[in-house]
């Protein structure tokens, strides 16, 4: 049978023009030779990509260890600005500085740990690392208890260290040995890409000779099939025409689609923030103008109290709740501030429990009576070391979604502890001591397909208008940069508990900002003549009373725009007190214009509310920020009197 069917295959095939077999011949080496042409370049681009790849990861140990010297460099210049200058914000920057090269060497440690010889080089590296961190952090030591003669006799041994010259050693070794390896990485890919092209060329000369072969055989063939080729390509130039104009349609359309989608998207966004936008404004505007009305209040109050004759003692004490409830409310009206982004912010050390029993208020009145707080903290004297603004904004954000999650009822707990964590605990943090904030409630839960996505920015599973899915995403990134790490547990129907653990901090009571001193002060000096410049009123006269029972000589403008006159007409100034914001003209701008007419004259300005300019038009100088004391009120003259420009001057500082 089988030898039918061969005898049947070759009466076929010796019936066929042998114009046609060599046709067939030809595209059959053809398809032969793309199918090379595909398969080398294909082998050609994953050659080039494992070299590029390679030369890519030696860069990135270059660039690694140069940032590393860079910022060792930094940490050690820092630390000799701090033994000179004794400032602890320079011992916090070395602590960062040096903190930071750590982590840049942890970071190399792991790029470069499939090189034994590099491995090798950071392990010694290491360890001068640590030495080196040891002698400096004894200069640090004897500095910040203000023994300058032995952090100056330890600073000027440690230059000669040999951890120093070790540490420099191995990093030019790392450095030169990872540029010897680029330059063979480099080779390396030059000779595969070679190799590559070769081949390429080669096959792509087999493909002409068999393409030149293609159209002399065509020709031939072209005389006999001419009107039916003719006919057969204008049917399928056709058919082409019409399936390409097909895609483009659907194509356009689809694309129409896309826009008008992603229109009405950006739309809804730009609505919603528009809207966030208006709400920060309007807090900073009424925390504005109630921190006016608690200047006038708190300024009345203790003139009050210092002109009450000594056995008014019923008075006092209700002079004393009055004052209470105006600090209170000029707390609630910073936090305003703070949550409205209108505030200055800085890290510093927080204890937890503290912090979650001052938002209590803020709480309250944000979740409704529906929402049932309870708070259950642990292991004070803990601290964590983080913007006192943003944690705030992150407990409250988690609290606003547990209340929506419960549909404005149920309970809402907030806990806080300290955790230890060990070397085996998984997670993104190291061992060490945690403090773990957590904030449970009682509502719908989430399923394990929303947990996997509520990170994701401007991912939400509230309606359209109702969220912005910012805020979960805010916590992690803010979480992350704390050095902590955030988890969720949840599940349908059974609640959600956020967790955000912490690195603790060894805050000591001398780290920790001291409250506002009270009590009689010494004045700053004799008596001076003051211009207070206030467009309100009530907090002018406030002002001007507050400055008279301190023995100064205040005088009144409530027009910025007269001040240039009134300066003039004057005898002696000795400093201008000025609000920021007022009609026709800004505290800052009316220095300004001023500044021809002063000559020694100090500045301080008073506001309200920091977003009423931007920071950098107030020079440097000092700002009293309202409400405030008449100590603070003295403490704050006594500032803006020794005041001085800053100097880029090296020889200045001595």
């Amino acid at each position: 049978m089988l030898q039918g069917r061969f005898e049947k295959v070759m009466r076929r095939l010796s019936t066929l023009d042998w114009r046609a077999a060599l046709m067939i011949l030809v595209a059959i080496l053809g398809v032969a030779v793309l199918a090379g042409l595909v398969t080398s370049q294909r082998i050609a681009d994953e050659q080039r990509d494992a070299a590029l790849s390679r030369q890519s990861e030696s860069y990135e140990i270059i660039v690694l260890a140069q940032s590393l010297g860079a910022t060792l460099a930094r940490a050690e210049a820092v630390l000799g600005r701090y033994v000179v200058a004794g400032e602890d914000a320079m011992g916090r920057d070395f602590v960062a500085e040096w903190q930071n090269a750590g982590g840049q060497l942890a970071l190399l440690e792991r790029r470069a740990r499939a090189d034994p010889g590099q491995r090798d080089r950071l392990a010694r590296l290491r360890t001068a690392y640590l030495a080196r961190g040891a002698e400096l952090a004894q200069i640090a030591r004897n500095t910040n208890v203000r023994r300058n003669d032995r952090a100056y006799a330890y600073f000027n041994e440690a230059r000669r260290s040999p951890h120093l010259v070790a540490m420099s050693r191995e990093l030019q070794a790392i450095f030169d040995a990872e540029r010897v390896r680029l330059r063979e990485r480099a080779g390396q890919a030059r000779t595969t890409a070679a190799e590559a092209v070769q081949e390429t060329r080669n096959l792509m000369i087999f493909g002409v000779l068999l393409v030149v072969g293609a159209i002399v055989l065509g020709w031939l063939n072209l005389q006999a099939v001419r009107e039916r080729a003719a006919a057969a390509a204008e049917a399928e130039a056709q058919r082409r025409r019409s399936i390409e104009l097909e895609a483009a349609v659907a194509r356009a359309t689809e694309s129409l689609q896309a826009e008008a989608r992603e229109r009405a998207a950006a739309e809804a966004q730009l609505r919603q923030a528009q809207k966030m936008e208006a709400v920060g404004q309007l807090t900073g505007g009424i925390a504005h103008d109630f921190n006016n009305m608690l200047a006038v209040v708190l300024g009345g109050i203790e003139l009050a109290k210092r002109n009450l004759p000594k056995d008014a003692e019923e008075a006092q004490r209700h002079i004393d709740n009055a004052a209470e409830g105006a600090s209170r409310a000029a707390a609630l009206t910073r936090q305003l501030l703070g949550f409205a982004r209108s505030e200055a912010l800085a890290p510093e050390a927080i204890e937890p429990g503290e912090l979650i029993a001052g938002m209590s208020i803020l709480l309250d009145r944000t979740l409704g009576d529906g929402i049932a707080v309870e708070t259950q903290c642990e292991g004070n004297g803990w601290h964590v070391w983080a913007d006192r603004v943003q944690l705030e904004n992150a407990l409250l954000n988690l609290a606003v979604n547990a209340r929506d999650a419960m549909d404005g009822r149920g309970t809402l707990t907030i806990s806080c502890s300290h955790t230890p964590l060990d070397e085996h605990h998984p997670g993104e943090c190291g061992p060490g001591d945690y403090v773990c904030l957590s904030v449970s409630d009682t509502g719908s839960g989430m399923s394990k397909e929303v947990m996997e996505r509520v990170f994701e920015p401007f991912f939400t599973t509230k309606p359209v208008g109702k969220g912005t899915g910012l805020g979960l995403s805010q916590i992690f990134g803010f979480v992350r940069q704390s050095g902590g790490e955030v988890r969720i547990d949840s599940a349908v129907g059974a609640g959600t508990t956020v967790t955000m653990l912490l690195p603790c901090h060894a805050a000591k009571a001398e780290d920790i900002a001291a409250p506002e001193r009270i009590g009689p002060q010494e004045a700053p000096g004799d008596a001076l003549d003051i211009l207070v410049v206030e467009d309100d009123p009530r907090v002018l006269s406030a002002t001007l009373a507050a400055l008279e029972e301190l023995g100064h000589r205040p005088v009144a403008c409530d027009d910025p725009l007269a001040a240039p006159r009134i300066v003039a007409g004057l005898h002696a100034l000795d400093l201008i007190l000025t609000d920021v914001i007022m009609p026709g003209q800004t505290g800052p701008e009316m220095i300004a214009a001023l500044e021809p007419q002063l000559d020694g004259v100090a500045i301080l300005y008073v506001t309200g509310y920091a977003g009423e300019a931007e920071e950098d038009r107030f020079g440097g100088r000092p700002i009293l920020r309202k409400p405030y004391t008449l100590a603070g009120l003295e403490q704050a003259l006594a500032d803006a009197l020794d005041w001085h420009p800053a100097t880029d001057d090296p020889g200045a500082a001595g």
